[in-house]
């Protein structure tokens, strides 16, 4: 079931960026995997009003936010198709007044972190079980505010926060590792006293598993991933951070999915 979950996802994406001729693709069927266990096996959504809180800091990816919400029952099925045109309610990059499951308004990088920060020591504050996850890129990993938000969710003890890092390791000009290397970053997110775990980004049980360990500090889980993840001829290539999916490319890409 969540595999179909996720190949109906990888669909969806790729007819809105067929629609809209949206770049971006790639970001986004990089992290279906990690959204559909979110959202089919983690997320608390039943009650909104106690709900735990997804945060989607790399925005350039709210497609596949979109065509996950839309699998979830959340979003219209003509709200879905009218992303990123106009008169439509979805942005290219996330917009809270779009939908009530978007959470925060995003688009430059590093913001949605600290974000994820307040709110988890507000639910602390006010003693709620409610939890909070923050889904980043291994580029946006690069911005200065990331690791401010590092340093204080530890020190204010904010075990009921994760922080999900999609590690493609391709961003918009090249490899993140080579314009600005951030590894070891398992090991910096120790040094600055998380709980840290590495685990295959498109492994549902590993996802599933590792989400659910209990911790007494702030988790952050470093995903291995594959950019343009389901579709051979957008996976680990450069160009699907901005190319546009031609109706050809449609076809051949969901023939694959099928």
């Amino acid at each position: 079931m969540i595999e179909q979950h996720a190949k109906n996802i990888r669909k969806n994406i790729l007819k809105i960026a067929n629609l809209s001729k949206s770049p971006h693709v790639g970001s986004a069927l990089s992290v279906v995997d990690i959204l559909t266990v979110l959202y089919f096996q983690i997320l608390r959504l039943q009650d909104y009003e106690k709900r735990d809180i997804f945060i989607l800091s790399k925005a350039h990816s709210a497609m596949a936010l979109y065509a996950t919400l839309y699998e979830k029952g959340f979003l219209k099925e003509d709200e879905l198709l009218s992303y990123y045109q106009n008169g439509g309610v979805l942005p290219a990059h996330t917009d809270r007044a779009s939908n009530k499951y978007i959470e925060i308004s995003a688009g430059s990088l590093g913001h949605g972190f600290p974000i994820g920060c307040g709110m988890a020591y507000s639910f602390r504050l006010k003693e709620s079980d409610r939890k909070v996850y923050v889904l980043m890129g291994d580029g946006e990993s690069q911005e200065g505010s990331v690791w401010e938000a590092a340093m204080l969710a530890p020190h204010l003890g904010l075990n009921n926060l994760t922080i999900i890092i999609d590690r493609n390791n391709l961003q918009g000009y090249g490899r993140a590792s080579e314009l600005l290397s951030y590894e070891p970053i398992d090991k910096k997110f120790e040094a600055f006293n998380w709980d840290v775990f590495r685990i295959d980004g498109h492994n549902y049980k590993e996802i599933e598993e590792t989400l659910k360990i209990k911790t007494s500090k702030p988790k952050a889980v470093i995903c291995d991933t594959v950019k343009g993840k389901g579709v051979s001829f957008m996976e680990n290539q450069l160009k699907w951070h901005y190319f546009v999916v031609t109706d050809e490319l449609l076809e051949e890409a969901l023939k694959e999915l099928e």
